[in-house]
């Protein structure tokens, strides 16, 4: 799975994320990373991060360009 790795990911990058409260259904949200929150350098979950739109949700897929 991708976005586990704080390494892996940089502001600006298109990524989809699962917010806290679509866990259960596993609802992806597409957005522009703003911030990357963990600080630890990985995550078995994913990495959490804030997007450009607000949204704050753990990374479950980065996607390309």
């Amino acid at each position: 799975m991708a976005g586990t790795k704080r390494s892996e990911l940089k502001t600006g990058m298109t990524v989809q994320v699962v917010q806290k409260r679509h866990q259960r259904t596993g609802e992806l949200t597409e957005g522009v990373i703003a911030k990357v929150l963990t600080k630890s350098s990985t995550h078995p979950h994913g990495i959490k991060v804030i997007l450009e739109s607000g949204v704050v949700g753990r990374v479950k897929e980065i996607l390309p360009g």
